[in-house]
């Protein structure tokens, strides 16, 4: 069999492209759950979307389940109802939270944990910069 040149073939580059640059802000419109009752119901948008990913990434294990890529979720699971000392746990969850949540665009910095224990449940407080924004936020291990 012999080897014959491919056939030309006639492309127009002249066309516009649409081009995404950094620049180019996704809107955070999404549903809103309510991740106590597993219900969803209305639109989000802005400071109350981010607020709802960022408890969803925290509270979502990762690489358990396969709807989501290797970057969503949280490997707090491996710490949380351990027999770990407080040391660890205060060096731990501040580097676990902010490797769940600063691949997100949205997010600039992860900062200011505060760690508490309480019988058995853990409180952590901590801020989140966005572009616009400082989002205070509160979440029960």
């Amino acid at each position: 069999m012999a080897l014959s040149p491919l056939p030309e073939v006639d492309v127009d580059f002249s066309e516009e492209l649409d081009v995404v640059t950094e620049t180019d802000v996704e809107p955070s419109r999404t549903y809103a759950l309510d991740l106590d009752s597993g219900t969803v119901g209305g639109i989000i948008d802005g400071r109350e979307a981010i607020r709802q990913f960022i408890l969803k990434a925290i509270l979502t294990s990762r690489f358990h389940f396969t709807i989501y890529d290797e970057d969503y979720g949280c490997e707090l699971e491996d710490l949380i109802g351990q027999d770990v000392p407080m040391e660890l746990l205060e060096t731990e969850i501040p580097r676990v939270i902010t490797e769940a949540l600063i691949y997100d665009d949205r997010i600039d910095d992860v900062y200011g944990f505060e760690i508490m224990q309480e019988a058995s449940d853990l409180f952590v407080s901590f801020y989140v910069d966005t572009d616009n924004e400082t989002i205070p936020m509160e979440v029960t291990l």
